[in-house]
């Protein structure tokens, strides 16, 4: 089975188009999305709307989370001195977005899991436990391990982090591979994967260019901007 994941897609809704043309002629098995499906874009209620009359499962990511429970970006930013103004700028948009997206939308994405498990593999946002923080693509082997091993999975898929990269590791012997590093699938998407099992580990990350890996389709879809 052949999985494709959309992450991130923040309102963005002539990228997201652009995804759907390129899954349409992939016709992955089953599509998933890694969250932050509205706020930062211009069309927020327009990308949820699609994505649930598509039937995509998937989890909520740190700036659906922020629409109903604002508390969780200020607890963020106490700890992120450095980017302060980044993030008050991100909580003025809260409004026009709740105002874009109704009541019934936000209690949609309020549902959203934290986590999403399939055969062989988990998807989340970020990182377990957190919504806001993820290993960026230069990540050490160790933290990526310590981050993800209490998934269990063989193979985890998070996004978040807007770079796309593909990692392998193993017991014996760590292979590395990354692909379109600092690129972005659609508007500003990439999901990674981490996992391990009994051979080893293996870790990667898409919105790079297609490329099927252990049945997970990654892929980068054209957009002229």
């Amino acid at each position: 089975m052949r999985v494709a994941i959309v992450s991130d897609v923040h309102g963005n809704r002539r990228a997201f188009e652009a995804v759907l043309a390129d899954l349409r002629r992939a016709a992955p098995d089953l599509i998933l999305h890694g969250g932050d499906l509205a706020y930062g874009g211009a069309h927020p209620a327009e990308i949820i709307d699609q994505v649930r009359s598509l039937g995509w499962a998937g989890v909520r990511g740190n700036t659906d989370e922020m629409l109903w429970a604002p508390k969780s970006l200020t607890e963020f930013a106490a700890t992120a001195p450095k980017i302060a103004p980044l993030l008050a700028r991100i909580k003025e948009i809260i409004p026009p977005t709740l105002a874009s997206i109704g009541e019934e939308r936000l209690r949609w994405l309020e549902e959203l899991a934290y986590e999403y498990s399939g055969e062989g593999f988990c998807l989340l946002h970020a990182s377990p436990g957190d919504l806001w923080r993820a290993p960026m693509a230069n990540a050490s082997d160790e933290e990526l391990q310590s981050t993800y091993a209490s998934l269990g999975a063989r193979i985890v898929v998070y996004g978040h982090i807007h770079c796309s990269y593909v990692r392998r590791l193993s017991a014996s012997g760590i292979r590395r591979r990354e692909r379109g590093k600092g690129r972005v699938a659609f508007g500003a998407a990439a999901c990674g994967v981490a996992g391990a099992d009994s051979a080893g580990r293996k870790i990667c990350s898409g919105g790079v260019e297609r490329m099927d890996l252990g049945g997970f389709l990654f892929f980068s879809a054209g957009l002229d901007v």
